[in-house]
């Protein structure tokens, strides 16, 4: 059947095109193909970077008409890095930041090491371990902030049968010194699966005669864990750091539903204040600044740290 479709489709095709494509390298016939899927990603990738770009050093805003738009320079990059808000919302970020990824390296390692033991029940908790992960973080922003209610939340409950204080004495997310923690909290629960699997997977590559080697020379299993087992899990453990660290420095959607990036601006974060700016006081070219700043900053740090991962890497 499939050489009647062929034999209909070169009967169609017109003999000078025929002719044309006959000469074609594979290389050529290969790009025809690939062309159109490149041309779409440029046009949804490329071109609203340039637009952010162009709108970032105009007065622009979605509210107003174009005929006020004025050309501006670099006058809203400037305020944005002498604006103190901006980098309180850094400094909220970088908080955040450190510690989530601190935690879910550290919870997740040391899961993955466990788990790598191949007990009874190994596959049942390995799943168990990774469902966070498959939820919605609008979904676990809704649950935990049930779980936080000072009143009904378990959580409160919890820390109180272990320290002795009253449940109802403190308020995760309404308090300024907790609510940063609450969504540290959150997210590590959420998000440390991804690490471990990432750990696991780099355990499970490190050959067992490295060990049976080391076992003959006599190696403690503490001296084979940190001159085998960390130097060839390194790579994958900055790995996870890498992903997390992209993806936790744009944290919105957990934020929102948690805290809103409150109580005042104690969790605004720079995607929060982002987004203040372009959908609430709508000054579009500040934001479009703004966005700029931190594509910047999320690709300079993330080129640099990937050179230092190849360095690994290649050791």
């Amino acid at each position: 059947m499939s050489d009647t479709i062929m034999t209909r489709l070169a009967k169609a095709t017109p003999r000078r095109l025929g002719n044309r494509m006959g000469g074609l390298s594979d290389r050529a016939i290969a790009w025809i193909f690939v062309a159109p899927s490149i041309a779409l990603l440029l046009a949804v990738n490329i071109f609203p970077l340039i637009w952010t770009i162009r709108l970032s050093f105009t007065n622009f805003r979605v509210n107003r008409p174009n005929r006020d738009v004025e050309w501006i320079g670099l006058e809203n990059y400037r305020d944005i890095l002498t604006d103190g808000d901006t980098w309180v919302s850094m400094q909220a970020t970088a908080h955040f930041l450190f510690w989530t990824i601190a935690l879910q390296v550290l919870i997740g390692f040391t899961l993955a090491y466990l788990i790598n033991k191949k007990f009874k029940g190994n596959d049942l908790w390995t799943t168990i371990i990774v469902f966070p992960m498959m939820l919605s973080p609008a979904v676990v922003g809704n649950f935990w902030t049930f779980l936080y209610q000072p009143q009904i939340g378990v959580f409160n409950y919890v820390v109180g049968f272990l320290t002795g204080a009253d449940p109802t004495s403190f308020s995760m997310i309404g308090d300024v010194a907790l609510a940063p923690w609450a969504i540290i909290i959150v997210d590590t629960w959420m998000w440390t699966p991804f690490v471990m699997l990432i750990c696991l997977a780099g355990l499970r590559s490190i050959p067992d005669f490295i060990y049976e080697a080391a076992e003959v020379d006599r190696a403690s299993k503490w001296r084979q864990f940190w001159t085998i087992t960390i130097p060839m899990v390194l790579p994958f453990l900055m790995l996870a750091v890498l992903f997390r660290g992209i993806e936790n420095f744009k944290m919105f959607d957990l934020v929102v539903q948690l805290t809103g990036g409150g109580p005042g601006s104690t969790t605004e974060v720079t995607s929060i204040n982002l987004k203040r700016e372009a959908f609430e006081r709508w000054r579009t070219g500040y934001a479009s600044a703004y966005a700029v700043i931190l594509f910047v900053t999320v690709f300079g740090l993330a080129s640099i740290y990937v050179k230092a991962l190849n360095k690994v890497k290649d050791r």
